[in-house]
């Protein structure tokens, strides 16, 4: 039998679900809860889940909201980003990318406060579970988790209205019923799913890609006119917009603006979840379409064709281990020195034309630019005999030639 869980520290939103979470921890093991909510720009106001919290009788000192926009584009996002990843040639990963750093922080709040269990509200279906789980032991060997969805005997929806009601938990209009769909946000991206998107032959519906709180507009309704926008980079992470120098999470958020503001970002994607089912949603990055095309362009003149191709090998294996919750382990460190590597002259600046859904590449410059217009200009050699070509394609061929004269003996044999 396992020993009694003592304090719990609680990945709270403040919505309904982890509202009845922290009600049924309280019942379920009748111990002190701790709750947690991280501010990665998603977009809410986080005052409203300190008062819930403190309503429902959680000690002041026992409620946690972290401002963690900063450490999150500068320590996950940016990192990521040097290494141009995609999730099977589409995601740019906004949910996965999010997951390690919530946990890290809830590891340091348990050690913090002395909790010897931490609780996710992420249900037995997805991917979240995982990415959790696995950062949790990661960084706390010997930690408790608890996960409701896996445990409690609730079947769906009314069960859970029901517990509310018992409990005298705030119920905001609209939530009785299941909503069309699921959203996830933080400063990247925006993920809509379930119900109203689950069916992948059907488009996208107006209330999701119209909605209130939508992150991007579609490009129909884009502005007819385009906007250049020259992004900065200095060693892989962009450090100014149009000139003008911010701090990480500013820069993303200007690129939002302009991505919301052009049609830019919006993805239909069926992915294959680690979990072992395909799934459907709609995704909303417009800043990170940004930010991806202009450091694949500042890197376009600055690596070398080796490195360049190396990585572009590496990035799916990356991506993987990113979307399967594996943030905090070797391989994932391994990899991230020599992305790192690889950016130390990945400086430069980018222009880039914004119109109607798409980014275009308009210029690119670097102080350490591989780029020779003498190399490759038509009107003069600088430098390169184009007679050398000849040994170059003759060794290319060489094994070529051979199987050729083997495959003609061989047919006269037949």
């Amino acid at each position: 039998m396992a020993a009694p869980v003592k304090k719990i520290v609680l990945a709270y939103s403040g919505g309904l679900d982890t509202s009845i979470i922290l009600k049924w921890l309280e019942e379920t093991y009748g111990c002190e809860v701790v709750t947690f909510t991280a501010d990665l720009g998603q977009g809410e106001e986080l005052a409203p889940a300190r008062a819930k919290a403190l309503a429902m009788g959680v000690k002041p000192e026992n409620i946690f909201i972290d401002d963690l926009r900063e450490e999150f584009v500068r320590d996950f996002v940016f990192p990521m980003f040097r290494a141009n990843t995609l999730y099977e040639g589409q995601y740019l990963l906004g949910t996965s990318i999010a997951r390690p750093l919530i946990a890290k922080r809830q590891i340091e709040i348990a050690n913090l406060v002395g909790a010897d269990a931490v609780c996710h509200g992420a249900t037995g279906k997805g991917n979240d579970q995982v990415r959790f789980e696995v950062s949790y032991y990661a960084l706390k060997p010997d930690v408790r988790v608890i996960a409701p969805w896996r445990e409690w005997s609730f079947e769906g929806r009314p069960d859970l209205i029901a517990y509310a009601k018992k409990h005298n938990i705030q119920i905001a209009q609209g939530k009785e019923q299941a909503a069309p769909f699921s959203i996830d946000a933080n400063l990247l991206h925006t993920s809509s799913e379930g119900l109203a998107l689950e069916d992948p032959d059907v488009e996208v519906p107006d209330i999701v890609t119209k909605r209130g709180d939508r992150r991007t507009i579609t490009p129909e309704e884009a502005p007819d006119s385009a906007e250049v926008v020259a992004l900065a980079f200095e060693r892989g992470d962009l450090v100014a917009i149009n000139g003008k120098a911010m701090k990480a999470h500013e820069l993303l958020a200007e690129l939002n603006r302009l991505g919301a503001k052009h049609g830019i970002g919006g993805l239909d994607l069926v992915e294959n979840r680690y979990v072992g089912m395909k799934s459907r949603g709609f995704y909303e990055t417009p800043g990170g379409t940004i930010l991806w095309h202009g450091h694949r362009a500042i890197e376009s003149i600055t690596l070398d064709r080796g490195a360049m191709h190396l990585k572009d090998e590496l990035m799916p294996r990356y991506a993987s281990i990113i979307y399967n919750g594996f943030w905090w382990t070797p391989e994932r460190k391994m990899l991230q020195a020599a992305i790192d590597a690889s950016q130390e002259s990945v400086t430069g600046e980018v222009k880039l034309k914004l119109y109607k859904g798409g980014v275009r590449v308009v210029g690119r410059a670097s102080p350490y630019s591989l780029y020779s217009k003498k190399l490759v200009g038509f009107d003069e050699a600088g430098g390169y005999n184009q007679a050398d070509a000849e040994g170059f394609i003759k060794l290319n061929a060489l094994r070529l030639r051979i199987l050729a004269e083997r495959d003609k003996k061989r047919g006269k044999n037949e």
